[in-house]
């Protein structure tokens, strides 16, 4: 069996403190990894809770209530502590803000950037200004061009790292993300989780979790619940998540008069969500745009619920494999409704519920995608041994 690798994971938040698809994937390492022989030892911006509830295994350099300049200063004062009590035999970063300020301590290690997103652009979207987009894009140039290797969440996004940050393609390894199937295989009837939930159990329904921004798509996906209750006039959709446009997605349900049929369920707890997902006849998730996997396609289908994508970024990837019939023709409300009308009156056939828990099982589950990532990281760590042995 091989050595085991000693490795630095450098994250944004601690999942249970600030729920988010990056934290999510990033907790599920720290949990995961130790079995495929890669010890772990984290850092993230959070409380001092942090520490204990991962036993031990993340530190945390500030508050993420705390200025971005403390935040950043304590970054690099912890990575050098973490070096001068043993250097990592690879240094992972989940997210390059908090990469950046550790450039340095570590010379000679190894390095591998989890690519999640383009940051930049991510949050150019979000309505920041164009300079503060450029400094991000800085920032991530910065990481990215230093590490020996680069794992994506999907092909799309290895093309936006090869084009858009100059990354070379051989260094870029796709690792999709990832779920712990056990945990949204609750084994329980769809009509059971409808009681459970309070839902009524003679509606066909729909399910999208989404962080409430535009780049969801969820506008559409209200514009296009007008044309489905036209052919299927019970229908009945839930929203869950939280953000910015909840007031303008509560005027345009109302304003397309659909307050019977389409519901905003707020945040939703990790204890509910498999009920939420079971409950449902189908998922939707309409991105339209920087999708580079969507973990919310991995949960659904480890329930035994079909999912829908807009085929945007990695979406077609994550599902298309087990059915191209779980992936809508183009973006757009008309596209969209045309696709759950089709798959509600059994016209889009969908895969079933064992076939949907399958194929989260071979493809996503923890073990699965650890293993993947184990193999890049002793990837990177071959590559540099053999530098040293032809420099030798």
């Amino acid at each position: 069996m091989s050595a085991r690798i000693d490795s630095l994971q450098i994250g944004m938040h601690w999942f249970r403190e600030r729920p988010g698809g990056l934290d999510r994937v990033f907790m599920a390492l720290i949990e995961s990894l130790p079995t495929q022989g890669v010890d772990v030892r984290g850092l993230v911006a959070g409380s001092p809770k942090v520490f204990a509830e991962s036993s031990g295994v993340i530190q945390t350099f500030a508050s993420a209530q705390q200025s971005l300049g403390v935040r950043l200063w304590h970054a690099r004062m912890h990575s050098q502590k973490l070096k001068r009590v043993r250097a990592p035999d690879i240094v992972a970063s989940h997210f390059a803000l908090y990469a950046a300020p550790t450039l340095g301590v570590f010379p000679g290690v190894p390095k591998v950037v989890h690519f999640h997103g383009p940051w930049a652009d991510e949050t150019s979207l979000d309505g920041r200004r164009r300079a503060s987009r450029a400094v991000r894009r800085a920032i991530e140039w910065a990481v990215y061009r230093g590490a020996a290797r680069h794992i994506v969440l999907s092909r799309a996004f290895g093309r936006i790292l090869h084009e858009q940050y100059g990354v070379h393609e051989e260094s870029i390894r796709v690792v999709p993300g990832c779920v712990d199937v056990a945990c949204f295989d609750i084994g329980v009837t769809k009509q059971q989780a409808r009681a459970a939930l309070g839902l009524p159990n003679d509606r066909p329904q729909l399910f999208c979790i989404r962080r409430l921004v535009s780049r969801m798509g969820l506008e559409d996906l209200i514009d296009a619940m007008f044309l489905v209750k036209q052919a299927v006039p019970d229908v009945l959709l839930t929203i869950a998540g939280k953000g910015p446009l909840e007031a303008a997605l509560r005027g345009r349900i109302a304003a397309r008069g659909l307050t019977e049929h389409v519901k905003l369920a707020g945040f939703v707890t990790d204890a509910a969500l498999p009920l939420w997902y079971r409950s449902a006849d189908v998922t939707v998730v309409p991105t339209v745009a920087l999708e580079g996997f969507g973990l919310t396609t991995a949960e659904s289908l480890a329930t035994g619920t079909p999912v829908l994508v807009t085929p945007v970024g990695g979406l077609p990837e994550a599902v298309a494999p087990l059915s191209e019939h779980l992936v809508l023709p183009s973006v757009g409300f008309h596209a969209i409704g045309t696709g759950i009308v089709d798959a509600l009156l059994g016209e889009r056939p969908l895969p079933d519920a064992q076939e949907c828990r399958a194929y989260a099982q071979a493809r996503f589950d923890y073990p699965v995608i650890a293993a993947q990532v184990a193999d890049v990281y002793r990837e990177a760590l071959g590559e540099r041994r053999t530098a040293a042995y032809v420099a030798a």
